[in-house]
């Protein structure tokens, strides 16, 4: 049987882990530049911890892992046999992979509160798993690169969120993305002033899918979940808003006049618009925009969403936004929270598709010791030490050569993989040292050789 990989998830070549690797340090240096502590949290957790935490579509595509041993022995024969698999879930499977690293570090947060300094600012990378359908830069295992601060209400936070995302695109040389902002507040204002205010949820999941299905899409998806045609009539004209963050602002204000809420985020969106209009941004534009959901049902204030630069067929490559109540689901009350997240995968696939990647170096010797006598190879395992004792990235050729045709694969290899330096001869405890970049020999000692590594 040919060996496979399960869809929607890849091998990486050292190449790619090179490349990948760049990005994240990219990312690190940003994120404690902000001032951001790492932390990890485990693969997968208790399905209590995960499920009912990401709205109805989210608890779907949660990765449910099967309980060990006889799982089946203990369930309910009843619903064996009705086939009920949603009740049936609960009692095989106790715990499921991570959807996403919000919810497992607001309950880090909740257990380690009392070791906690507030306001917390932690970064994470680590990959989450979700049951989606696998297509160009949607991924069933994915990694996710996240900042969050939790213990504060101020916007200065957004303010800092949108400065971080403009820094990293703008060090990692990804100029011309958009950083689209909006308000949950002013959803929820939204549904409040058509008369669909106990419809928020149904509102914004529909919504959310506005790139994906279209505004008819939208719209059917709506009437299907109960909400009049009368108030998709008077919430259409928002699919198709246009003119300067200034003009949408004064168009939301007329528009949520009658709904306290609604006024709320229009306030807190002209603040965090306002300060970053007069701090300006390095590489990236920031855009209002109304249609703006994000499905997840812990968002409460400001919502986040990059855009990839015109011209590049990509999804959403970062997003994020503030819950004032994330840890109130395990026990902590009142601790406001704002994060946001890089999708490292599909920025990956941007900077390829753009060429922005510099030529990666893979790891490799400095310096090789070729392999012709076996007799020589106590005394080069111990130069070998000495060198990488000091720092000198050093390695033997492990198979030794008793042909011509096997002293020429060596050289081979030391030309495949770019080596510098090649030792191709011991002899009286000295080294035959060839510099490969211009083909200059000489003998030294091993003091000389490790002076010149050095």
């Amino acid at each position: 049987m040919k060996p496979s990989i399960p869809k929607g998830t890849r091998d990486f070549s050292s190449t790619e882990v090179a490349s990948r690797t760049y990005i994240i340090n990219t990312m690190k240096t940003a994120f404690e530049t902000f001032g951001f502590q790492p932390i990890e949290t485990p693969s997968f957790e208790n399905s209590t911890t995960l499920m009912g935490k990401y709205g109805e579509e989210g608890d779907r595509l949660i990765f449910k892992i099967l309980n060990s041993g006889d799982y089946l022995k203990k369930t309910d024969s009843n619903l064996l046999e009705l086939k009920d698999s949603t009740r049936l879930t609960s009692q095989i499977s106790d715990k499921a992979l991570r959807y996403d690293l919000t919810v497992p570090f607001a309950r880090y947060v909740v257990q380690n509160q009392n070791d906690i300094t507030f306001p917390f600012k932690r970064y994470q990378i680590q990959p989450v798993w979700r049951a989606d359908r696998p297509q160009k830069g949607r991924f069933r295992e994915f990694f996710q690169c996240d900042a969050d601060v939790v213990g504060s209400k101020s916007l200065l936070q957004e303010v800092d969120f949108i400065q971080l995302y403009d820094t990293v695109f703008t060090n990692l040389k990804l100029t011309g993305t958009t950083i689209k902002i909006n308000n949950r507040k002013i959803l929820a204002g939204i549904t409040e002033v058509i008369g669909e205010k106990d419809k928020l949820i149904d509102f914004t999941v529909a919504l959310d899918k506005l790139d994906k299905i279209g505004s008819s899409g939208v719209e059917k998806e709506m009437l299907e979940k109960g909400i009049s045609i009368e108030a998709i009539k008077k919430v259409t004209p928002l699919f198709n808003l246009s003119g300067s963050n200034t003009n949408r602002l004064n168009i939301l204000d007329v528009l949520l006049s009658a709904s306290e809420e609604g006024k709320k985020g229009v306030e807190e969106l002209r603040f965090v618009v306002n300060t970053i209009n007069n701090l300006g941004l390095q590489s990236a534009s920031l855009e209002i925009d109304v249609t703006l959901a994000r499905g997840l049902n812990y968002y409460t204030g400001a919502i986040f969403e990059v855009s990839a630069p015109n011209g590049v067929e990509m999804g959403s490559i970062g997003g994020g936004g503030r819950y004032d109540d994330l840890t109130g689901i395990f026990g902590l009350k009142d601790v406001s929270g704002v994060g946001i997240s890089f999708g490292l995968d599909r920025i990956y696939l941007v900077l390829e598709e753009l060429g922005l990647f510099d030529a990666i170096s893979l790891p490799k010797p400095k310096l090789l010791f070729l392999n012709f006598n076996k007799e020589d190879n106590t005394i080069q395992l111990e130069a070998i030490k000495a060198l990488r004792n000091v720092g000198v990235k050093t390695e033997i050729y492990p198979d030794t050569a008793t042909t011509n045709k096997q002293q020429k694969k060596q050289w081979k290899y030391v030309s495949t993989r770019n080596i510098a330096f090649v030792i191709s001869e011991v002899q009286n405890n000295t080294f035959k040292l060839k510099d490969m970049t211009d083909g200059s020999q000489l003998v030294c000692t091993l003091d000389e050789l490790i002076d010149k590594m050095q």
